[in-house]
């Protein structure tokens, strides 16, 4: 039987993305993102539970999150969850889970606008130019 690893993630950006390269040129982009849940505590008070992602996106996707994206906009992530593990400053190994996104889709506008607002193509672009699901722009549900 085959395996599967798939995650999906609405939520908000907890702050800027920041970008580099690879030595051999690929941009990776980095950002985390914050989902929130309301859940009665034992006293039956609602209370907000914040899970925070950190979210690594490739190749184009990475500039077009990098170019996109800001703390505060909501964002549609899904990736491949996979555990990493480090040692940190104290010498004490560490485990941690980083979603590799496979598909991004922006929920806010970039810039001025309230979420939920539509998506302005920047000027200077054309019809041809794809999302970061590899789609024509005007294939963007929003």
């Amino acid at each position: 039987m085959a395996s599967f690893n798939k995650i999906v993630i609405v939520g908000y950006l907890g702050r800027d993305p920041e970008i580099r390269y690879t030595p051999q040129g690929t941009a990776v982009c980095n950002f985390s993102i914050a989902t929130t849940e309301k859940r009665k505590d034992r006293a039956g008070e609602a209370q907000d539970v914040t899970t925070w992602f950190r979210v690594a996106a490739w190749g184009r996707q990475a500039e077009l999150a990098n170019q996109y994206l800001s703390k505060g906009r909501q964002v549609y992530v899904e990736g491949r969850l996979r555990q990493e593990e480090y040692t940190d400053r104290d010498g004490a190994r560490r485990q941690s889970l980083e979603v590799t996104a496979t598909e991004i889709h922006f929920l806010s506008p970039r810039g001025e606008g309230a979420p939920g607002a539509p998506f302005q193509q920047p000027s200077g672009q054309n019809d041809d130019d794809v999302n970061s699901a590899g789609r024509p722009d005007e294939e963007i549900p929003f």
